[in-house]
């Protein structure tokens, strides 16, 4: 699984004209769903992304977690991130998992994080979705699994 972790101030998806998901203060997910990802892959993400201290403390230092500060996710799939880039000038989505593989596992990474006791927003899966945010810092990371091995790291 590949994801993208933006700490936002606010920010909301829309989907048909209609807003589907919004949050305050917390993390913007867009998350990809790879051939050969399981649950473990969710399992470290949701826990790493909840847990990794991206928010200032007093000192303005990032030692404070999504956890520790009360933040929320808004969580977007988005298979492109599952793209490769590195021959011709069409992008191939071949390393992507199957809709229904991607959404299942999509689905339970949503569910792994509402277990561990954080709001989760979401948009809707293989939408066309607008997604608004306010990235504060701005502060963004890249983080993969590496296919179920992530936990043993």
């Amino acid at each position: 699984m590949k994801a993208v972790i933006q700490r936002v101030s606010e920010a909301s998806v829309v989907v048909d004209g209609e807003t589907v998901g919004s949050i305050g203060v917390g993390t913007v997910v867009l998350l990809a769903v790879e051939n050969g990802d399981c649950e473990a892959d969710a399992d470290w993400l949701a826990k790493k992304i909840v847990e990794l201290r991206m928010f200032e403390d007093c000192y303005g230092k990032m030692n404070l977690s999504l956890e520790e500060i009360g933040g929320s996710i808004l969580a977007i799939s988005q298979f492109t991130l599952a793209g490769s880039c590195e021959k011709g000038r069409r992008p191939s989505f071949t390393g992507a998992a199957s809709p229904d593989e991607g959404k299942r596992l999509y689905d339970y990474f949503v569910g792994q994080v509402k277990k561990l006791q954080v709001p989760v927003a979401t948009g809707v899966f293989q939408a066309d979705m607008k997604v608004s945010l306010v990235n504060d810092g701005p502060v963004t990371f890249i983080l993969e699994s590496q296919r179920g091995k992530a936990i043993a790291r």
